[in-house]
């Protein structure tokens, strides 16, 4: 049996990944701060997939996710390091909040911490020893949005936590990538179609693509055997403005 943890299971991107991967065999385990999204993503899953309610700002949480999935099913084989959150970007730096700062810094960057820690506690003592740890970075990995400075610094600090991660994890047989995401068509994005502000100042639509092709990238990255890993991919819209982005 193999055993997949999704975080930000709930909707978009996580939703995705947790059906493919239920698709190719894995026993899922959905986290999200929502029950009622986890529910709604399960629909249609393998009757042993669990929905786990879960805060990753909270190591507590995190901890009795792990605990949970090893309850139930064992191990953990792969980590989708999916759950995120942005400061509103119609708000310029220099007036974003003390707590909006930290509300995106505890999700994106501290949460991701918590969930490698404990698959490493869970992976390295498990046998066979190992399994792979897929983080979601972004385009803002590489390039900001205008009114994007929480974000687009967790995502950078993600890319950093991803190579520090991959290396620790070799003495234990565990591989950890990141895929980088542009423009999936979700209900996040819906606003793009209508226009995104750019780095001149002005508003444009940009594409989308089908959020099913990072479903299937994420899908092949979890395929491999842990002695080869996809330690970053890109996967994005053709059209949209990051290549050339500013």
């Amino acid at each position: 049996m193999k055993v997949a943890i999704v975080t930000g299971a709930g909707s978009g991107i996580g939703r995705a990944v947790a059906r493919a991967l239920d698709k190719d065999g894995y026993s899922v385990v959905l986290a999200g701060r929502r029950a009622d999204a986890l529910a709604e993503t399960a629909k249609g899953m393998k009757p042993d997939t669990l929905p786990m309610p879960t805060d990753v700002t909270d190591p507590a949480s995190v901890s009795a996710l792990f605990a949970a999935a090893v309850k139930k099913f064992g191990r953990v084989d792969v980590v989708f390091n999916n759950a995120g959150t942005g400061a509103p970007g119609t708000i310029n730096l220099e007036d974003l909040t003390i707590a909006q700062w930290k509300s995106v810094v505890d999700t994106n960057l501290s949460g991701v911490f918590y969930c490698i820690q404990e698959a490493f506690r869970v992976m390295k003592a498990q046998t066979p020893r190992g399994g792979r740890i897929i983080n979601n970075g972004s385009i803002s990995a590489h390039a900001p949005r205008p009114n994007s400075a929480p974000y687009t610094s967790t995502k950078h600090a993600v890319t950093g936590l991803t190579k520090s991660a991959s290396l620790d994890g070799r003495k234990y047989d565990i591989a950890v990538g990141q895929i980088d995401i542009g423009n999936a068509g979700t209900d996040m994005t819906e606003k793009m179609k209508s226009g995104m502000p750019q780095a001149n100042g002005t508003t444009a639509p940009e594409p989308t693509m089908d959020v099913e092709n990072v479903a299937r990238t994420v899908s092949y990255m979890a395929s491999l055997p842990l002695d080869a890993n996809v330690q970053f991919v890109t996967v994005m819209a053709t059209k949209m403005p990051y290549i050339g982005r500013g």
